[in-house]
């Protein structure tokens, strides 16, 4: 199936080829490019009709915000600039367009109170069934750890059970988003709840052949889909279930899991300053 249909499909293809061999993931590249292949065919566009204004209007069609419009331009200017050195044009008509303003973004936060009462409702939740018990202890503890220490979805999921020091009341991170190690410190009643998950392994399992920490009732490992769903059910019920608001240029975030992390840093700072 042909990804791209106008008269510049051949460079399309040729310079999603050459980013490859770079090395760079053209995911994005692609989905921003069959967009501006579509406004060159239906805009009958021949060679000639490249000129900033023509980009302009491209951008202004475009039914996205600010920041992915300015993405959606970064992509076409890059297969410009991959044109001009073809030789096949003499100047990038994108070089002189600005970006728009990107829009401000306002994330969630939780308060201590909503964060105690969406971990009281998630463990109010959790099934009893053999088959969810587990799993859903385990998206339990997750949430628990981001919200009570700081903790990245992404770092709970890939926690390995030799990171978690009981009687230190520490948990070790490997190789964080930048590269670091980190050792946790954690409070005592969330170092209890975790002790809890791994005695209730012991029941689940004869033999253990996961080495994460959070697995669900087959020993597969907890999925961040798996959170996501559970974190939905859990706002639904506590009743903080809110979309994503756009008031001019700003954004106004609707609750996701990492508004844990976040509204621990800082709520945190709020006490500090106390």
């Amino acid at each position: 199936m042909k990804r791209f249909n106008s008269f510049l499909t051949e460079h399309m293809e040729d310079f999603i080829e050459y980013r490859l061999q770079l090395g760079y993931s053209v995911r994005n590249m692609v989905h921003y490019l069959k967009i501006f292949d579509r406004y060159v065919i239906e805009k009958n566009t021949t060679w000639a009709s490249f000129n900033p204004l023509f980009f302009l209007e491209f951008r202004a069609s475009l039914h996205y915000e600010n920041r992915s419009k300015n993405m959606g331009c970064r992509m076409v200017k890059m297969f410009f600039n991959f044109l001009v050195r073809k030789d096949l044009i003499q100047e990038n008509p994108l070089l002189e367009i600005a970006q728009l303003p990107k829009n401000q973004i306002v994330p969630f936060i939780f308060s201590p109170e909503e964060t105690d009462l969406l971990l009281n409702g998630v463990i109010k939740l959790m099934r009893k069934t053999e088959q969810f018990y587990l799993g859903d202890f385990s998206a339990y503890i997750s949430f628990l750890l981001m919200a009570r220490c700081g903790l990245r979805i992404s770092e709970t999921l890939n926690l390995l059970k030799t990171n978690y020091m009981p009687e230190e009341r520490t948990i070790y991170i490997e190789k964080t988003k930048f590269k670091k190690d980190r050792l946790i410190p954690i409070p005592k009643a969330v170092a209890d709840e975790i002790n809890n998950l791994i005695d209730v392994r012991r029941l689940f399992f004869n033999k253990e052949n996961n080495p994460l920490l959070l697995v669900k009732s087959n020993q597969t490992k907890l999925s961040k889909n798996y959170t996501a769903i559970k974190f939905k059910e859990v706002i639904k019920y506590i009743n903080l279930d809110q979309p994503r608001k756009v008031i001019g240029t700003t954004n106004f975030c609707g609750p996701s899991p990492h508004s844990l992390r976040h509204s621990f840093a800082v709520n945190t700072l709020k006490r500090i300053k106390l």
